[in-house]
């Protein structure tokens, strides 16, 4: 069976009734993004300020892929790789279910958190010794075109400055990255492989800010927008690589601290953490077992319900039956 990373399978849309129960969830979700370094470890190049203080060791990788054969078909993955031994694979676990919840675009987190989110309660069950100090995941924090809103028309005709702009109209987006991170209460980084045109970004644009002579020693461009937000970072990270990935906060991590544990990770021109996960997609597709449905519906349901419950960060927001009819998509589960 083939598997596709990308989210090319876009299926039928929901209804505005259910985008409108999504949005609102989605923006309760995103006052809770913490966008600065908010972590008990520090990374090796860091001064150890208290004596206690551990280095960053396990970084993990998360991504849900798609059958082209089965477009329901969809395979969670996780991985953890060890930064001070090389990058070495200490931990890999991938769950395989069906489900009919649309690609709805702005709203990816809404069809693959659940997935994601029983994996890492999984882990936290078995009391795994190696579950991840920060979580990349194969998607995109801040730099979401979710967040734009009706307000940005206000902009252009008055003229407000960019400071005043997001003061009274917040606009940063909210895509996978952010949503996991929030849900999950873990440092957590978007890394895309492709660029969200959003506020006046276009990937022309920054092809030729990268290729700038100015930037072309280190590779690195922040991508600020239109109005003056910084939105994230495109990284050329191989050496004579053409395409850039595109960096952006989740939760709990700085933009500068995203780029260097990126930095600190990439072999090639995407991360470990995110190129393990495509490589063991493929393997799985020739060689994995696909779990029981009903078991694995069940699975997620529990997991997530429990794993909302266990953090500060989400729990009370909404009912548990809220929570089952519309977080979890209307997973075809009997509750």
């Amino acid at each position: 069976m083939e598997w596709i990373n990308e989210k090319e399978e876009a299926q039928k849309g929901s209804s505005p009734a259910e985008l409108g129960k999504w949005a609102e969830i989605q923006d309760t979700l995103k006052k809770r993004v913490i966008t600065v370094d908010d972590f008990p470890w520090r990374l090796a190049s860091q001064s150890e300020s208290e004596p206690q203080q551990q280095q960053l060791k396990y970084v993990g990788g998360v991504d849900v892929s798609f059958s082209k054969e089965e477009p329901s078909m969809a395979c969670g993955s996780l991985v953890v790789l060890d930064l001070l031994h090389d990058l070495r694979l200490v931990y890999q676990e991938y769950t395989c279910l069906s489900l009919d919840i649309p690609y709805v675009p702005g709203f990816l987190a809404f069809r693959e958190a659940p997935i994601l989110l029983h994996l890492l309660a999984k882990m936290k069950k078995d009391a795994s010794p190696f579950y991840p100090q920060v979580l990349m995941v194969d998607g995109n924090g801040l730099l979401h075109p979710r967040g734009k809103s009706v307000f940005y028309s206000i902009k252009c005709p008055y003229q407000l400055s960019p400071s005043l702009y997001f003061e009274v109209f917040p606009w940063p987006g909210f895509g996978l990255a952010s949503h996991l991170g929030v849900i999950a209460n873990i440092p957590t980084i978007g890394v895309g492989k492709n660029l969200h045109h959003v506020d006046g970004l276009t990937q022309s644009g920054v092809r030729k800010l990268l290729e700038a002579e100015e930037n072309k020693a280190n590779g690195i461009i922040t991508l600020r927008g239109n109005s003056g937000f910084i939105w994230g970072a495109a990284m050329r990270s191989e050496q004579g690589s053409l395409k850039p990935v595109f960096v952006s906060v989740g939760h709990r991590v700085s933009l500068e601290t995203a780029i260097e544990i990126v930095n600190m990770t990439c072999k090639f021109r995407v991360p470990e953490p995110i190129r393990q996960l495509m490589w063991k997609a493929s393997r799985i597709s020739t060689g994995g077992s696909t779990l029981s449905m009903s078991d694995d519906y069940s699975a997620v349901l529990a997991a997530f319900v429990r794993f909302s419950e266990q953090f500060q960060t989400f729990s009370g927001l909404f009912s548990l039956s809220m929570l089952e009819r519309i977080t979890l998509m209307k997973l075809k589960l009997t509750v």
